[in-house]
């Protein structure tokens, strides 16, 4: 990350007068890494999306050839498997990824969620998964009409959110 420091507006500058921005408003969604950086279970981007790294090879190209990281990874949100090949003093970008809990609150009939966070706040922007396929009907049926408690996990990366785990209180 490259972050500018520039006083704000006022004349005199104290400890506290600096405003610190990030370089590029997108640029929190992914950071820059060398690719002989990436470790297996980690994440990359490969062709604009978010994967989990399942295995690296490391191929040399001959006697003055680059090592070049062969990736195969998967997307974290659909599972489709990706593959890519970067020379290993390369740079790539890897997707920031937070994960969060939530308390479900309500299963609306087009399986969108109302789900709930420890501090109160609602959330009601997420629909039940679609990857895995059964994940969606197991937390139907943990939920059972409101029956039980049951806190979802929600992956969020490069501005997709997705309900990844849940498990039943």
């Amino acid at each position: 990350f490259f972050f500018h420091l520039h006083p704000t507006e006022q004349g005199a500058m104290g400890d506290d007068d600096y405003a610190i921005e990030s370089a590029d408003a997108g640029a929190s969604a992914t950071i820059p890494m060398e690719a002989g950086q990436i470790k297996k279970g980690g994440y990359m981007m490969i062709k604009g999306h978010p994967c989990k790294v399942l295995s690296i090879s490391v191929s040399k190209t001959g006697k003055h050839g680059h090592a070049k990281c062969n990736f195969v990874a998967t997307d974290i949100f659909t599972g489709k498997k990706y593959e890519d090949m970067v020379p290993s003093t390369h740079g790539t970008t890897v997707p920031v990824v937070h994960r969060s809990e939530w308390e479900i609150i309500d299963i609306g009939d087009g399986d969108e969620l109302t789900l709930m966070d420890e501090a109160g706040n609602q959330k009601t922007d997420l629909n039940l998964p679609t990857f895995p396929e059964s994940l969606a009907d197991d937390i139907k049926n943990s939920w059972n009409g409101g029956e039980n408690s049951v806190m979802v996990t929600v992956q969020a990366a490069v501005g997709i959110e997705q309900v990844i785990a849940y498990k039943k209180e």
